[in-house]
């Protein structure tokens, strides 16, 4: 049944921006709700240790505490997945259950990672499998590393991470064939290339090997995936919303979106997806939607 009430703002997603968000309304005294399906991106994370005063620190620990903080300023938090916005007098919410409204709507719905169809990979997701040079590239120093792909997008990462991180890098790719040039490369950066396809991590307590379908090991400590994402974005699909050639949400400087009134924070925009950037766009969002709600009971103070 829907919910006749309208509130300020409708937040998807307790990521880091969405969380950071709710708390900047919660202590403007704002009536927020908070919609989340949980278990993204960065409730995942295992060492997050490039956020300010935090030497390390897990997602789980900060989605945890940001909802703790958010619910003590009073913002109202819902599980459920989010499935259309609409927009006419005032937003609509749609989740599996219900409707929702509001007079803004911030999104922090972030991203998932794709990842290779591996035999044991979630027992080393996090710890020595990771997904992101920024976020994890540093845990990966002075080890024997292999990075997966189907691209030449995992060249370039093998070139970056041997600059950085470690000289001992096996590129696997799906693709028998990269383009000369890269392979000139690779032989010059001392950087070993095989062709074929991950079945298998191999290893108990630490990571070993990465077996391939013909029954190869690769004898490694850590893996960098270079698969992608894809953006959880589908229930915005039916507004009109400008992206770039990419396919990012196009925000102006305060993260509001071509349509007025919805913001975007994290990785969907045109910004780099870190939790400490997500947190800062979360409040950005946040002051300047403040305002505009300051300025529309002025507005309205004056019309009656």
């Amino acid at each position: 049944m829907a919910e006749k009430r309208i509130y300020d703002s409708i937040i998807i997603g307790a990521g880091p921006g969405g969380l950071q968000a709710a708390i900047y309304l919660g202590r403007y005294r704002r009536d927020v709700l908070l919609i989340d399906r949980t278990g993204g991106r960065t409730w995942h994370a295992k060492h997050i240790e490039n956020f300010l005063s935090q030497k390390l620190i897990t997602g789980e620990e900060i989605i945890t505490k940001g909802m703790e903080q958010a619910k003590s300023f009073g913002v109202k938090i819902e599980k459920g997945k989010v499935t259309s916005v609409t927009k006419r007098d005032h937003f609509e919410v749609q989740t599996e259950k219900d409707v929702y409204h509001s007079l803004f709507v911030i999104v922090s719905s972030g991203v998932y990672d794709i990842l290779p169809p591996v035999e044991n990979l979630y027992s080393f997701f996090g710890t020595s499998f990771f997904t992101c040079v920024d976020c994890d590239g540093y845990r990966t120093t002075g080890k024997k590393m292999v990075i997966l792909g189907n691209d030449i997008e995992a060249v370039n990462h093998a070139f970056a991470m041997r600059e950085m991180y470690t000289p001992d890098i096996t590129v696997i790719l799906d693709s028998p064939r990269i383009p000369p040039e890269y392979e000139e490369e690779l032989k010059d950066e001392n950087i070993r290339f095989v062709a074929g396809r991950p079945v298998r991590l191999v290893g108990k307590e630490n990571l070993e090997a990465v077996e391939l379908d013909n029954g190869h090991r690769i004898a490694c400590e850590v893996i960098m995936s270079t698969y992608g994402y894809h953006r959880n974005d589908d229930f915005l699909s039916g507004l009109p919303l400008k992206r770039n050639p990419g396919g990012y949400f196009i925000t102006d400087p305060h993260y509001e979106s071509s349509l007025s009134g919805l913001y975007i924070v994290g990785p969907l925009n045109t910004g780099h997806d870190q939790v400490v950037i997500a947190a800062g766009e979360g409040a950005v969002a946040a002051i300047e939607l403040n305002k505009r709600l300051i300025e529309r009971k002025k507005m309205a103070y004056f019309l009656e």
